[in-house]
Formats: C-alpha cells, sequence, structure tokens
C-alpha cells in the first residue's frame, strides 16, 4: 500500500455492504411487487450515497462514520488496515450500476430498476457475508493489466 494514500479498517466496507446489501433487498422487494416508483427512488437514494463512496472516498462514506463512531468502538483493533482505493472504486462500480437502472427506468423500462438492484446486491452480500469485494477485485485486476496506476 502507498504510504500517500489513505488506509481504512477493512470491517469498515464490510460494515456499510450489509447495509446497502438490505437496502438493495428491499429495493428488488418494491420492484417485484409493483411498487415502481418506490423502488426508483430507493434506488436513486443509494446512487446517492455510491456516489458520496466514489467522490469522497470510502472512508468518508456516510456508513464509514456510522462505522467509525458506533461499531469499531466496540471492536478489538484491525489485525491491519487496507488501501482505500479498492473500495472507493467499488463505490464506482456500485454507482454505474444503479445509475444504469434509474436512467433505464426513467425511460420506462422499470424492470431495470429491480435488475439492477439484484445485481448491484449480489456483490454487496458477497462483500458482507464473504468477504469477497467483487469492485476491488476488479480494481486489482485492473491494476494488474496496467489501465490504473497502484
Amino acid at each position: 500500500m502507498s504510504e500517500s494514500r489513505p488506509a481504512i479498517d477493512p470491517r469498515g466496507p464490510r460494515f456499510g455492504a450489509g447495509i446497502t446489501a438490505t437496502l438493495l433487498l428491499v429495493t428488488v422487494f418494491l420492484a417485484l411487487v409493483g411498487a415502481s416508483t418506490a423502488a426508483l427512488v430507493l434506488l436513486s437514494v443509494l446512487a446517492g450515497l455510491f456516489a458520496w463512496g466514489t467522490i469522497a472516498g470510502a472512508g468518508r462514506h456516510p456508513y464509514g462514520w456510522l462505522f467509525k463512531k458506533f461499531v469499531r468502538p466496540r471492536l478489538s483493533p484491525p489485525s491491519e488496515l487496507e488501501d482505500e482505493a479498492p473500495p472507493t472504486f467499488a463505490q464506482t462500480v456500485g454507482l454505474v450500476v444503479t445509475l444504469t437502472g434509474i436512467v433505464l427506468g426513467a425511460l420506462g423500462i422499470p424492470e431495470a430498476v429491480g435488475v439492477a438492484a439484484a445485481v448491484a446486491f449480489v456483490a454487496a452480500f458477497l462483500n458482507a457475508v464473504f468477504d469477497y469485494c467483487l469492485g476491488c477485485q476488479l480494481y486489482l485486476l485492473l491494476v494488474r493489466s496496467g489501465m490504473f496506476r497502484a
């Protein structure tokens, strides 16, 4: 990890992924029961949160603040910190997926809202439950390919 980039507690993004997965599952449910407007609104809120994480960085995301304020003080210190760049890139991937659903939903394809929420849910669930961050893995793949600098 580069010394100039921020390091974060790796449990913070997992905590946020748990909240995100829960809200995405609610979005999928709303889309399935025909509450298209509610699903679109909730997906828009989640896209805003993904945008916040993309712009400010994973360590300054609202869920990160909740983790630092209320959860981390109750845990032992992490065995190691991680580079903030991969989880921040994962926020960007989440933003692209949710924005795709929002745009298609706004263009009259309401099914796209549920599909985008379901795709994002899978990624958030894998991170929250299994500590496997798909966006982080994509980031590392792009760094190894030379498309990004570490």
